[in-house]
């Protein structure tokens, strides 16, 4: 069982609006050190709006956000990029920078701030690679020469180049087969494994969340309206949960009428 006594990323009532449309409206959420949580719920419910507030890139309308027992949601640029160092992001779309090479975008961050030679950065650039499946030959290679399924886990080695203590996962299968979402998620388990780090993953794809979670919690209506164990899923009779497991289109949740 996993301490939650001493949660490594706390959300206290996270609110978030953009003028009168509000996103989160009260968003109460713990992540334990070493666990991996999987936020699930339909398009436009506020899991990409939840991942930003965690990495600043939006400040919340109110609420608290906390890292190892810090506050941070309202922390300096300066101490904010403190932060964000021990988070890795793996982003929807692989977000990888077309005009470096693949080595080069998994060591931007690291040469950026001038830490590593180019020949070092080359090299941990490699061993990356190496430990989501790819060959060191990719390292020279250029995104758009790479196929979707290896654009993701050039994503993933990027994501884990600075040994994170957290990494985060936006829709990391969407746009694969089947078979290479199955390897994603295998590298997903994997990599945060031998890191010994703690996961957030938003998806709508349930296999995935199934496999890859210790935890999952749905968001609707700006809100986490259940929690419990990838089991719990399977065997729940939360109206909300067992439509959106099940897919049906009759149930609560109807999208017909939500207005986003």
């Amino acid at each position: 069982m996993l301490d939650n006594t001493n949660p490594l990323i706390e959300l206290r009532d996270v609110k978030k609006h953009f003028g009168s449309k509000k996103i989160l409206q009260g968003i109460d959420l713990k992540v334990n050190k070493g666990e991996s949580l999987v936020i699930i719920g339909g398009s436009g419910t506020g899991k990409s709006v939840t991942l930003k507030c965690i990495l600043g890139l939006l400040k919340p309308t109110s609420g608290e956000i906390l890292y190892d027992g810090q506050r941070i949601d309202h922390l300096s640029l300066r101490k904010r990029e403190d932060v964000n160092s021990k988070i890795g992001m793996l982003f929807q779309g692989g977000a990888l920078f077309d005009s470096l090479s693949i080595w080069e975008n998994i060591s931007f961050g690291a040469l950026a701030k001038k830490q590593v030679t180019q020949s070092t950065a080359k090299k941990l650039a490699i061993e990356c690679l190496e430990k989501v499946g790819l060959d060191p030959l990719v390292a020279n290679s250029y995104p758009s020469e790479l196929s979707g399924g290896m654009q993701k886990r050039a994503g993933l080695a990027r994501a884990i180049a600075t040994n994170p203590e957290v990494i985060l996962f936006d829709e990391p299968t969407t746009g694969l087969d089947p078979i290479m979402a199955n390897v994603i998620n295998d590298l997903i388990i994997s990599v945060t494994k031998d890191l010994g780090s703690s996961a957030i993953t938003i998806t709508h794809d349930m296999n995935s969340a199934l496999k890859i979670a210790d935890r999952v919690a749905m968001l609707w209506d700006g809100r986490i309206i259940w929690q419990g164990t990838s089991q719990d899923v399977e065997n729940t009779d939360n109206p909300y949960i067992q439509q959106f497991y099940q897919g049906c289109a009759d149930g609560p949740i109807d999208w017909a009428k939500k207005k986003f």
